[in-house]
């Protein structure tokens, strides 16, 4: 998942046309000569995450990481999680991992009783969670946080087919330049960007990207959406191969929703 943040003190939301500035897991981070830098390769990749800062440690030693290759979970029918997405005015962040679209307040998910509300949504290409061993072209992730600083995300698989119109306003306005930002003048359907299959694949997990923090709650969307191969080459003109590689299962439960309502 690229970029979100560990505890509610290490977000910093600035509402009213400003940009949310999420430290750590799914967003960027500012630059500080306390944190060593890191990236998709070489040796501040992936494989070397673990030891580039003491408090990324997780990202090698943790037991429930993200994120992870789907391939057989237990199908049973769980609560289902209740949606409650508005149109939404958004920022546009090009934040040198990914881009990310930065929300005003009003969106909230329900998960197994506990409320999150939508933070951002930003974008991997290929997918970070495989589905017996094969990526998507892209993954979607909308990352969201409850009242006492715990962390949801809902991931949706993209595959090359349709133009996604909900997505196309943003597509046109998608910043190249690292740092850049827009704020366009139109709302956001926060709901149209989901799969009519509301079904998820749950598991407990963790941050994608340093600190790795764990005790995520990953909610991935069964049904995949299409992007066109045009928006495709857009989303990775700018951010290509930001996906970490799967990480082990070790001893979690892997659940998949029965029942599409």
């Amino acid at each position: 998942m690229n970029f979100v943040m560990q505890k509610i003190s290490l977000f910093r939301l600035v509402v009213a046309g400003s940009a949310i500035v999420l430290a750590g897991g799914c967003a960027s981070r500012a630059p500080s000569s306390e944190h060593k830098h890191w990236s998709y390769e070489g040796e501040t990749g992936p494989a070397y995450w673990g030891t580039l800062q003491p408090d990324y440690g997780l990202c090698s030693t943790g037991m429930n990481q993200s994120p992870i290759d789907i391939v057989a979970p237990a199908v049973e029918d769980i609560p289902d999680i209740r949606f409650d997405y508005q149109m939404s005015s958004v920022v546009i962040t090009n934040n040198g991992h990914t881009v990310q679209v930065n929300l005003s307040t009003g969106n909230s998910i329900d998960v197994d009783g506990r409320t999150y509300h939508l933070v951002q949504f930003h974008f991997h290409a290929p997918s970070e969670h495989t589905v017996r061993g094969k990526h998507a072209a892209a993954e979607m992730h909308l990352v969201h946080q409850a009242s006492d600083g715990r962390l949801a995300v809902v991931g949706v698989l993209m595959e090359e087919g349709a133009e996604h119109e909900a997505l196309a306003p943003l597509w046109n306005l998608l910043p190249r330049e690292k740092g850049a930002s827009i704020a366009p003048e139109f709302l956001v359907s926060v709901s149209d960007l989901l799969p009519k299959d509301r079904r998820t694949i749950r598991y407990d997990g963790s941050l994608t990207t340093p600190p790795g923090t764990e005790g995520v709650r990953w909610s991935l969307m069964v049904e995949p959406i299409t992007l066109s191969s045009a928006q495709l080459e857009v989303l990775t003109g700018i951010c290509q191969n930001n996906n970490r590689p799967v990480q082990p299962l070790h001893n979690r439960t892997v659940v998949q929703d029965s029942v599409a309502r």
